[in-house]
């Protein structure tokens, strides 16, 4: 094997290492394009997907997916909601509390791209009955108290989110970039879900303490669970 990425992922399948982490100076595409070949899916999982820990000083959001999928149907988006909530709660120790997003809150619009959340979350709770999740909400509406009491008054989730699921990668990724380049938040990631080893993916504008900390998370992963 002439690719070091491909190398590493073989590496990691025939636990010769326990976890791994590139993209310091690769792609995403390239990162998963050898995860693909190297370690594969896990034997339950139906997609690869992966989210970011927006890291404040007061608290852990978890946003998804923002490097991977870029149109996900509503069974994908279903799936990266259930993924996303048990990465947060494995790396937070908070319960997950899942949001939906959309530029609509409860049927205040009507669209095409609404109708794939509404559709998304009959899918989460239909097969996740105890996931604490809903949508669609608005951002204000799922992250502020106040607003979304107003919003989704009888909402589980509206004021109170700390998982947050966009409904495609443009949204996604533009919004974990303003968060963490305007906002402060400290952005971790790409964490790769789905795969049956713990492969951690990185921004190339990634710095030093990114990849520790995504080092940190890997061996997370690897001691607790054979999964993300």
């Amino acid at each position: 094997l002439d690719c070091p990425l491909l190398l590493s992922t073989v590496l990691l399948r025939i636990g010769y290492v326990d976890a791994g982490v590139a993209g310091s100076i690769a792609s995403t595409a390239d990162v998963l394009r050898a995860c693909i070949r190297g370690i594969g899916l896990a034997p339950d999982s139906r997609l690869i997907s992966s989210v970011f820990l927006m890291e404040f000083t007061d608290k852990v959001l978890t946003f998804g997916d923002c490097a991977v999928n870029p149109e996900p149907s509503p069974e994908q988006l279903a799936q990266i909601a259930a993924d996303a909530a048990s990465t947060h709660k494995a790396l937070t120790h908070q319960p997950p509390k899942v949001a939906l997003l959309s530029f609509s809150t409860k049927g205040s619009a009507e669209h095409d791209k609404i109708d794939k959340v509404r559709e998304a979350l009959a899918i989460a709770k239909s097969r996740q009955p105890e996931l604490i999740v809903d949508g669609e909400l608005q951002f204000d509406a799922a992250y502020v108290a106040e607003i979304g009491a107003i919003k989704a008054p009888n909402s589980p989730v509206a004021g109170q989110a700390n998982v947050l699921i966009f409904p495609d990668l443009n949204t996604g990724n533009i919004a974990y970039k303003i968060t963490e380049r305007i906002g402060g938040a400290n952005a971790i990631g790409p964490i790769l879900q789905g795969l049956a080893k713990p492969w951690i993916d990185l921004s190339r504008g990634c710095s030093a303490e990114d990849i520790v900390n995504a080092a940190v998370i890997a061996s997370v992963f690897a001691r607790n669970s054979p999964t993300p």
